[in-house]
């Protein structure tokens, strides 16, 4: 059960869940109109072109399910445990998320379908980032274990059984982050093409560095506390 869930927590999981939705949009709107951001159904691609001796559709599946899983690796090389906490790496992960996405946008600017392989890479790197939080899940770049938490929840609500209304919520607020991010992004790509990408690789930018400030001035705070008020403590 969550007993309390920070501000950063908050805040990190509205703009992830909203990067996640947008760059999803945006690679379902370019060449091959792949999904980037969840594997299930491009296993599944990558199964039937096997099947069907789709030689190209097998290595385009194949590749977005490789690259989404490289990302996924280097996430736990950088950040380590899933379990959230701060201080861990994360706005290292963020700002080499969004380095992806600019030589994804790159890629896609030259006409070259490969870009999908890096959008796929930056949003397993993403999703790894975090798996739990007082035993909640949190996924920021696909929504099917979302979804059944909050069915479940509501199971119980119907069935009079106590639920755990922070976790509701949060799942909500990161369906309802992915839903917006893709209907933004369904919008600019509409009027900007692979450029809309950009928005993306800005926000993970902004957040990276802005989660390793907020990370150095508590880090600077509590230093500054403990050798101000420890040696009163030890004088007494």
């Amino acid at each position: 059960m969550i007993r309390q869930l920070p501000r950063w927590i908050w805040l990190g999981a509205i703009l992830l869940a909203f990067s996640g939705g947008l760059i999803n949009a945006v690679a379902m709107g370019g060449f091959s109109h792949n999904a980037v951001s969840h594997v299930t159904g491009t296993i599944t691609k990558s199964a039937m072109a096997f099947a069907t001796q789709d030689g190209q559709g097998f290595v385009i599946s194949t590749g977005l399910v490789m690259a989404f899983l490289a990302g996924a690796i280097v996430s736990g090389m950088i950040v380590g445990n899933e379990h959230l906490r701060l201080g861990r790496r994360y706005g290292v992960a963020l700002i080499l998320e969004s380095t992806l996405l600019v030589l994804a946008y790159a890629l896609f600017a030259l006409g070259i379908h490969e870009g999908e392989l890096f959008a796929s890479a930056a949003c397993g790197l993403q999703n790894a980032m975090v798996a739990t939080y007082s035993g909640a899940a949190i996924r920021t770049t696909h929504l099917t274990g979302i979804v059944s938490d909050i069915g479940s929840i509501i199971g119980n609500l119907i069935a009079r059984r106590p639920v755990d209304w922070r976790q509701f919520l949060l799942l909500g607020t990161i369906l309802s982050s992915f839903y917006a991010g893709s209907t933004i992004g369904t919008t600019l790509f509409a009027r900007l093409s692979f450029v809309a990408i950009l928005v993306p690789a800005v926000l993970t930018l902004l957040t990276g560095l802005s989660y390793i400030v907020y990370v150095s001035y508590r880090r600077h705070w509590f230093e500054k506390y403990s050798r101000n008020v420890v040696p009163q403590y030890d004088s007494q």
